[in-house]
């Protein structure tokens, strides 16, 4: 009776470890998606950025005086942020994504 305990627990562990390592390769996958997407528009204008996503929720300029435009979504109740920062020159540069999916 015990060894068909252990055996039991054996399984349902093993069961739920392979069922994380899904939802990791899963949330890895939209992750690389999502800055595959946005990785586009590094080296265009902020003009282009903001025809396709529109005005951004808030700006800013940074610590080295680049702007920095940034985006609020809600999907199911999780917040979204994009923060894309623009140099001198009106060239998005980098970017950054949080709670994105």
């Amino acid at each position: 009776m015990e060894k068909l305990k252990l055996i039991l627990i054996s399984l349902f562990f093993l069961t739920f470890v392979a069922g994380c390592q899904t939802i990791k390769d899963k949330t890895d996958a939209i992750v690389e998606k999502e800055n595959a997407k946005l990785s586009e528009y590094i080296g265009k204008t902020s003009s282009n950025l903001q025809m396709d996503l529109g005005k951004p929720n808030e700006d800013f300029k940074n610590d080295k005086g680049n702007l920095v435009l940034v985006y609020n979504t809600k999907k199911y109740g999780i917040l979204c942020e994009r923060r894309f920062e623009v140099d001198s020159n009106s060239i998005v540069v980098g970017f950054v994504s949080n709670g994105c999916f």
